[in-house]
């Protein structure tokens, strides 16, 4: 078989060279320019197996050539190369119909590989192929970083703008996960309908199916009038379902059937209505632990895991924080707070310090220290004085041994049981006492610390607060609100 032509265009005659050579070395022929002009020459006379392409050329950009070559030759695969290393240098790539994009620098195995790939997807394609959608508008959703990590996300979100398929999103609070669902929606082929949003966490139990699913007037106390629930707000558009592994046990049953069905009913109500929305869901949680425990529907984890966006916390990418630091000074003074920079010596004890509280945390710094301190820079000295009032001095986490309370209560509850159970097996349950003897004491002193303030509570333990809430609740901690 003749060997396969790899047609490259890049500005850079050291990046041509390079490429030239490790394609080469791989058994392709290869041609290469340094100009869209020429690169479109080549396609429109057949030439080329495969494109390899900067965005930036000099007489014209790369994203503005990909739909003529996609145009005149379908099936050629094109990979994007591009040193703006954004979220939508991503998403623009796949909406204009690129293989795959790649941030600079890369892994010339990487580029070799999916090269390679795109050829023999190419080969086997027998028919039709996706129309670019049309242009995507400015970078407006807050997604910062150049991290491999968040790369890789953003090629993730690149290619499933392009499709349907169902996403759950995992994360810490504080990751981001909201913004992921808003960018999957907003450059998505939804993006003219509807964005719904739910949070599981923050709604009362028993009104979770009424507000997923609507309700007929009379269908219990106090529905006076036909409600509309989220399936139906979301038509033709996107619903989020954020903390689904708060989801109760018979929400969950029903929201498997819609899935499997494409159908639902009212509360009260007694006509199936279809439903179109895509589903993205994103939890905090371990919905694998949660399923092992009885919690989590297993059949309806593997309906809403098709696609896996796991986002990493801060503190696994702190090359990332001074992008963020610089997003989140801008948007303070977009907003009319000061404007402020910060020093080398603030940044780089930004980066030593865990951020429990991840992105939400380090935003919430930010316009702090901007609103409070004076001064055009912000010093390191500013910095340290804020994060220990936040988080005073204390071992890591992974330090901290557990309360000799806690070990005394399982290892005493677990000799009872036995001296007049044994050999029998307690009842389950023991996991969610251990948590609730845990959260009880960690919660009420969160909120005593911060005199009741649940906002400041939940930046204090770094959880979300729609979840302190659902604890608080759960728990039955009554909230003394203080003077302060």
């Amino acid at each position: 078989m003749t060997p396969a032509t790899i047609l490259i265009a890049d500005d850079d005659s050291a990046i041509r060279t390079v490429l030239t050579q490790a394609f080469g070395r791989a058994g392709y022929n290869v041609r290469a320019t340094g100009n869209a002009a020429t690169l479109w020459r080549w396609v429109a006379e057949g030439e080329g197996d495969a494109v390899v392409t900067d965005v930036v050329l000099p007489d014209e950009s790369g994203f503005d050539l990909l739909p003529r070559l996609k145009k005149a030759r379908p099936l050629l695969p094109v990979l994007v190369m591009s040193a703006k290393n954004t979220m939508m240098t991503a998403i623009t790539a796949a909406e204009r119909g690129a293989y795959e994009y790649l941030p600079k620098p890369f892994d010339l195995n990487d580029l070799i590989r999916l090269t390679g790939r795109a050829i023999e997807d190419s080969r086997r394609q027998r028919a039709g192929h996706r129309p670019p959608a049309s242009e995507v508008a400015g970078d407006n959703l807050p997604i910062v970083g150049r991290s491999p990590a968040m790369q890789e996300i953003y090629r993730v979100i690149g290619r499933m703008t392009q499709t349907d398929l169902t996403v759950t999103i995992i994360g810490e609070s504080g990751t981001g996960k909201e913004l992921v669902a808003r960018a999957l929606h907003e450059f998505g082929k939804r993006r003219r309908g509807p964005f719904v949003a739910v949070n599981m966490a923050a709604i009362p139990r028993e009104l979770i199916e009424s507000e997923l699913f609507g309700h007929e007037k009379g269908s219990f106390t106090g529905a006076a009038q036909r409600y509309a629930g989220r399936f139906e707000q979301a038509q033709g558009g996107t619903l989020f379902l954020d903390e689904i592994g708060d989801m109760p046990m018979e929400a969950q049953t029903r929201l498997l059937r819609v899935l499997q069905e494409g159908e639902y009913h009212t509360v009260g109500g007694t006509r199936p209505i279809r439903t179109d929305v895509r589903i993205i869901a994103a939890t905090h949680r371990d919905l694998r632990q949660l399923i092992a425990q009885g919690q989590f529907r297993e059949d309806l984890f593997f309906r809403l895991n098709v696609v896996p966006i796991r986002l990493p916390p801060l503190r696994e990418r702190p090359g990332d924080i001074p992008d963020l630091v610089q997003y989140f000074l801008t948007v303070a003074a977009r907003e009319g707070l000061p404007q402020k920079t910060l020093s080398q010596g603030a940044i780089e004890r930004m980066m030593e310090h865990r951020w429990p509280g991840n992105i939400r945390e380090l935003e919430n710094l930010i316009r702090r220290v901007v609103a409070v301190h004076p001064g055009e820079e912000i010093s390191a000295q500013v910095i340290e004085e804020e994060l220990n009032s936040a988080f005073p001095a204390t071992r890591p986490a992974d330090e901290v041994e557990a309360p000799e309370t806690l070990s005394e209560f399982a290892e005493g509850y677990l000799n009872r049981y036995f001296a007049q159970h044994a050999p029998a097996l307690p009842p389950p349950g023991l996991y969610q006492r251990m948590l609730r003897e845990l959260e009880l004491p960690l919660i009420s002193a969160a909120l005593a610390a911060t005199q009741g303030n649940q906002i400041r509570a939940a930046e204090l333990l770094g959880i979300n607060r729609n979840t302190l809430r659902t604890r608080i609740r759960d728990l039955g901690i009554r909230v003394v609100r203080g003077a302060g």
